[in-house]
């Protein structure tokens, strides 16, 4: 039995209805602060999901946004505001006080910040998932590295379809991303080592970006489901159980009753076309 026992016990089954109200990802994480007994190997694998929040909230500081940070992350913003001054000063050796992607982030912002072409928002998950592809935990490192395959091929799929240099538009390395880069096929020879491509070819095909969002973010609900049944107790289901409340708690703030039925359709249809891919069944 794993050291969440008492919390996973205590919150109810995330579906996709409104009829039983969740925990928000901000109470969670102060249910998460109450847990008595986190080793700290769990405590760092969790803080990797609010990680994001944390880059989100470092972009929204550095374009002198004010108010309450708009993420949950693991920082104030006086801590982003000690991280921002640091990554600018001259002499600065990066610290182990923050992750380095994130002080180099900072210098990559000021430097190309009015670059016709930058994308920071981009930039900066794209750092963040390739962090998160580094933990030491064999589901969230995998998760990772599906986020970030799945914004490569679609970003492949449009540059391709706008006559773009593929090149100059996916990020990363490794096989998939030399793949993407050479192949001339529909589904750029990913269809058999990858079985979710089918389904990515006909998301990409979308013309409603809304519904768009809502069939990736069905995808990665159902890979989170079948990766994580084994144990509803130990960390990796606490994970997942973070990453499906924060879809669900989007979701609703945007559509809350033609979302959730939307979005209850898509996972069925996604069930009866696609199977998770094996190379993630970890």
């Amino acid at each position: 039995m794993g050291n969440f026992y008492c919390l996973m016990s205590g919150l109810p089954l995330l579906k996709l209805d409104d009829r039983e109200k969740i925990m928000s990802v901000a109470e969670l994480k102060d249910a998460l602060e109450e847990e008595q007994g986190v080793s700290k190997k769990d405590a760092k694998i969790l803080s990797m999901f609010f990680l994001e929040g944390d880059c989100r909230n470092l972009l929204s500081v550095l374009k002198g946004e004010t108010g309450d940070l708009p993420y949950v992350g693991n920082y104030s913003r006086e801590e982003l505001d000690e991280m921002i001054e640091d990554a600018r000063e001259v002499h600065f050796e990066d610290s182990t006080c923050y992750p380095a992607f994130m002080y180099e982030f900072v210098r990559e912002y000021d430097e190309r910040k009015d670059d016709a072409g930058y994308f920071a928002d981009d930039a900066l998950i794209f750092r963040y998932w390739s962090y998160v592809k580094e933990a030491k935990n064999d589901v969230v490192s995998a998760w990772a590295e599906l986020n970030l395959n799945i914004a490569n091929i679609l970003t492949a799929f449009i540059a391709r379809q706008q006559g773009w240099d593929v090149s100059k538009f996916i990020v990363g390395e490794g096989d998939l991303h030399d793949t993407l880069l050479v192949s001339k096929a529909k589904d750029f020879d990913l269809g058999r080592e990858y079985d979710y491509v089918s389904a990515l070819m006909k998301i990409v095909e979308c013309d409603n970006p809304v519904d768009k969002e809502r069939q990736i973010d069905a995808l990665r609900w159902m890979w989170l489901e079948d990766n994580t049944f084994m144990d509803g107790f130990a960390v990796e289901a606490v994970y997942a159980y973070l990453c499906k409340a924060q879809m669900l708690e989007r979701w609703r703030l945007l559509d809350p009753v033609t979302g959730r039925e939307r979005f209850e359709e898509i996972i069925e249809n996604l069930r009866s076309e696609a199977r998770v891919p094996e190379e993630f069944k970890r």
